[in-house]
């Protein structure tokens, strides 16, 4: 198993949140509650382009090992998804855990931060200096658990064609992430529907009938689960993970804004948004996307610390988050 490095940015510029400078501190407790074998600390600036340098640069040296960023805002994850995407280019799925869509331009956004346009830059429209220079395909992202969107981001949504899992539902989420991995933009012929939508009477990928598992069941075994998550005792990974870390299938970022939970039982974040799920239902989901993926990166934001009990509940999270994606 490749060591575990945390890479530490406790940049808060790119947040337009009031309380943002609590990031500083919260980019530290994550980097605390990872217990990684290296950390790396990364000086930042008021000039977001230039921790952005410094932020890749901390990734090439570490680039052996398995990555968890902890910010900061999430303009943070510029660095570590375009790295992930210059090393697995359309093997990779970046899977994108967060109460907002991150997808506004800098003509678009409300608030002008940063941190709601960084998905949107990553698919190469953004603000000059902090584009990806290899950008992701929007077939490439899989928004998870996202609820708060602006009118921009949701028509963005609809005429790219990128997939959209609302609701904790482990079956939908995974369905979504394979279709990424079997789908090209020139294969897509012209006049369908795009990705996300399918036609009238049928579920779309993120739903499924009312009679299957609730979300919150959503990590109990079935026989499909079982068969993708077969041991292998001598290596401890699965079996469908040896597949794609070696192979041609999909490879997986994860990217987790805690403003995904609930914020009435986490509140410790800066832009909170109702309807949100619950911290056992995000750890099953990314438990899921770990058994069937080979999960190469994981990025951990915008936590800004501000009561007791969310401290207590992120010091079990983190660690059984980094543990689900493979690396205990």
């Amino acid at each position: 198993m490749n060591v575990v490095t945390v890479v530490e940015v406790p940049q808060w510029r790119g947040s337009g949140a009031p309380t943002a400078e609590r990031l500083k501190k919260g980019a530290r407790l994550l980097a605390d509650m990872v217990g990684a074998g290296q950390r790396v600390r990364v000086a930042v600036e008021d000039d977001l382009v230039t921790t952005a340098a410094r932020v890749r640069t901390a990734l090439e040296e570490a680039s052996e090992d398995f990555v968890v960023t902890t910010g900061g805002d999430c303009g943070v994850e510029l660095e570590p998804v375009a790295a992930a995407r210059r090393r697995y280019g359309d093997r990779l799925v970046v899977v994108w855990f967060d109460a907002h869509g991150d997808l506004n331009t800098p003509a678009s956004s409300p608030s002008g931060a940063y941190h709601g346009m960084v998905l949107r830059a990553l698919t190469g429209d953004g603000p000059v200096g902090l584009v990806a220079g290899d950008p992701l395909t929007p077939r490439q992202i899989v928004l998870a658990g996202v609820r708060d969107l602006d009118a921009a981001e949701e028509s963005f949504i609809k005429t790219a064609g990128i997939r959209h899992a609302p609701r904790p539902d482990a079956t939908a989420l995974i369905e979504a992430i394979e279709l990424c991995g079997t789908e090209r933009p020139h294969e897509i012929p012209s006049g369908t529907a795009p990705p996300h939508e399918v036609p009238s009477g049928t579920a779309p990928p993120h739903e499924v009938p009312s009679e299957t598992a609730p979300p919150h069941d959503a990590d109990q075994p079935t026989p499909q689960r079982q068969a993708t998550t077969a041991r292998d005792t001598r290596t401890g990974t699965t079996a469908s993970r040896r597949l794609t870390a070696g192979g041609g299938g999909s490879v997986v970022y994860v990217h987790i804004d805690f403003d995904v939970l609930d914020p009435e039982i986490f509140t410790s974040v800066g832009s909170p948004a109702p309807g949100g799920w619950r911290p056992e239902e995000l750890l099953s989901l990314v438990r899921a996307v770990g058994e069937r993926f080979d999960v190469m990166g994981l990025g951990l934001m915008e936590y800004e610390p501000a009561r007791k009990e969310d401290q207590e509940l992120l010091s079990s999270l983190v660690t059984d988050l980094v543990a689900a994606c493979g690396h205990a």
